[in-house]
């Protein structure tokens, strides 16, 4: 493709509505542009990346054994009425002109159960894999950093079908080195990590973290072993017991006004490790139930609903406390809660002498103590990890670090294929319900990953597995040597090597500053040397550069670009199944 004729409207400042370093580029670079909020137009360089993604994903999904096919995005809400999924917040809601309800998919769990409930009758047409590459609609109340979290994406969903969770467990581990592979072939640097299910389900789930420090994901790797967990899942372990203490008497003191955490230990002259933060919540079935943490820790709803079996919790209402605590909202302790459970984060089991609310108005109680002043009926992990906390497996530390979400793999087990009625008559005749799994990947939010994690000052650094060309031609003078590099551009094509011709009349800088904008990897550089037959070659973001004979440079970009996707295929070979 030569240049002046290429779409790639270039932008020289960057756009005020991007905040992160692949919007930022993404946009400057003529890859794409903002249609409304949170919806993005690829343009041809964008587009040609995205497709390329796409194909990866495409070989290693069939490499694992799965059947493409295409569903549509739109959907009946009765499907999603059937698992009472049509209640979730981000779902783009519309009616026909025959005021039947319609819903735009996010995922298509429901779609393809209802396929696979209409055609699959025996236990001889599983196991079963069918995946698609769609797009896919949310509405995000605050889409964030171009189309890393957009309203509109391309996504790769992917549904496996079985009749034993021992079949399941070999397909996730498919999927897990599946998942691992792609991002290996885009030389990605990734962490894969223990995470909480979601609104998506299932009781076993892994999230694929690109790591960046601009990533809205918290995750926590243990600096000794191979343990890593999202923030919202992770677990802590209990470390050391605490120094033993002597019980002092309790003692009720005023706080006007005094209800934040804060706001207490600067009245009190206390630190915040001696408060008991107290939590009141209500369950889906109308239960109240209390979680105690420390001051300075935050709780994990997650966590909290885990240790209920799964009950949904939400915080409850002021009516609710006022009537639980006989105290308005800010001034809640453990004691005197009758009706409630109260479940406890194990650190508070090391230490005494707290500080809570006294359910009282403008009201805490000084040297409070569990067994004596109150009672525990559950002890549990509750709180957010965080950096510096005791590994769960070993007497490592967690280290924090932050990512973006790619690729999240589930064991669904049979919340869908129950409620929705997906069985099978296995060998004896009897009925069998289904059991699922679900992996999805973020095909545009790969693009925009990889913008984060590779770019420079100047620009972006695409792996040779996607660029929008495998190499870019600059003909410093067009005038005389414009024939000579368009010769070379045919020869380069000719030995597969795909080029973008950079044949506008423009000088040396803007030229170079647009390549390496741009970011195609290698880069070809018809200069001064053409007179003696001889052209220079690099590797975007690489020092190195060498001069090479303008009779062997298309053979040399093919070998160079061989020896880059062997890298990445090397890498993807390396990859083992971690579960």
């Amino acid at each position: 493709m030569n240049y002046s004729r290429a779409f790639v409207p270039t932008l020289r400042e960057v756009p005020a509505e991007a905040e992160l370093i692949s919007h930022r580029l993404l946009l400057r670079a003529g890859f794409m542009r903002k249609l409304a909020s949170g919806v993005y137009s690829w343009l041809p360089l964008g587009h040609q990346v995205v497709q390329k993604v796409a194909a990866i994903v495409r070989e290693e999904n069939n490499r694992a054994g799965g059947q493409e096919l295409l569903l549509p995005a739109l959907h009946p809400r009765e499907l999603w009425d059937e698992t009472g999924r049509s209640a979730v917040d981000v779902i783009f809601r519309l009616k026909d002109r025959n005021e039947r309800d319609l819903v735009l998919g996010m995922t298509h769990e429901e779609v393809i159960t209802d396929i696979v409930r209409g055609e699959v009758r025996s236990y001889r047409q599983l196991p079963l894999m069918l995946y698609q590459i769609q797009t896919k609609f949310r509405d995000e109340p605050r889409p964030r950093g171009g189309v890393i979290r957009g309203r509109e994406f391309l996504m790769h969903d992917c549904y496996s079908f079985h009749t034993s969770q021992e079949s399941l467990d070999e397909t996730y581990r498919q999927m897990y080195v599946c998942y691992g592979r792609i991002l290996k072939r885009l030389g990605l640097d990734f962490q894969v990590v223990e995470a909480e299910s979601g609104s998506i389900g299932g009781s076993v789930s892994h999230e694929y973290m690109i790591v960046v420090d601009s990533g809205e994901d918290t995750i926590l790797l243990c600096d000794s072993c191979t343990y890593a967990a999202n923030a919202e899942r992770c677990e802590i372990g209990q470390g050391a017991d605490g120094e033993a203490f002597e019980p002092d008497p309790v003692k009720l003191v005023q706080t006007p006004g005094r209800r934040t955490i804060d706001e207490v230990t600067d009245f009190l002259e206390v630190p915040a490790e001696k408060m008991i933060k107290t939590l009141i919540y209500e369950t889906g079935g109308g239960e109240v139930v209390v979680g105690l943490v420390r001051g300075v820790r935050d709780l994990n709803e997650a966590k909290l609903a885990r240790a209920l079996g799964g009950a949904k919790v939400a915080l409850a209402s002021p009516e609710t406390i006022e009537k639980l605590t006989g105290a308005p909202v800010g001034f809640a302790g453990p004691q005197g809660l009758k009706g409630a459970k109260i479940i406890a984060d194990g650190e508070l089991r090391n230490g005494g002498n707290w500080v809570s609310g006294a359910n009282e108005a403008d009201a805490h109680i000084l040297n409070i103590n569990e067994g004596r002043d109150f009672s525990v009926d559950q002890w549990a992990d509750l709180r957010v990890a965080t950096g510096g906390d005791s590994c769960p497996r070993c007497s490592g530390t967690l280290v924090e670090k932050h990512g973006v979400e790619a690729g999240h793999i589930f064991k669904l087990g049979t919340k869908y294929s129950a409620a929705m009625g997906a069985t099978y008559l296995d060998a004896n005749g009897a009925g069998q319900t289904i059991i699922m799994g679900t992996y999805g990947f973020g095909v545009t939010r790969a693009v925009a990953a990889m913008a984060e994690q590779m770019a420079d000052a100047d620009g972006l650094l695409w792996p040779i597995s996607v660029a929008p060309y495998e190499a870019v031609l600059l003909c410093l003078n067009v005038e005389e040597d414009g024939a000579l590099a368009a010769k070379l551009c045919d020869e380069l094509e000719a030995a597969g090597v795909s080029v973008l011709y950079d044949d506008r009349a423009e000088r040396a800088g803007v030229k170079f500053k647009d390549a390496d904008l741009i970011g195609i990897p290698i880069q070809i550089v018809v200069g001064r040397s053409a007179k003696d037959g001889k052209v220079e070659m690099r590797v975007r973001g690489r020092s190195e550069k060498k001069e090479v004979a303008l009779s062997h440079a298309a053979a040399e970009a093919a070998a160079l670009k061989d020896a880059l996707l062997a890298e990445l295929d090397g890498a993807a070979d390396a990859v083992r199944p971690g579960v």
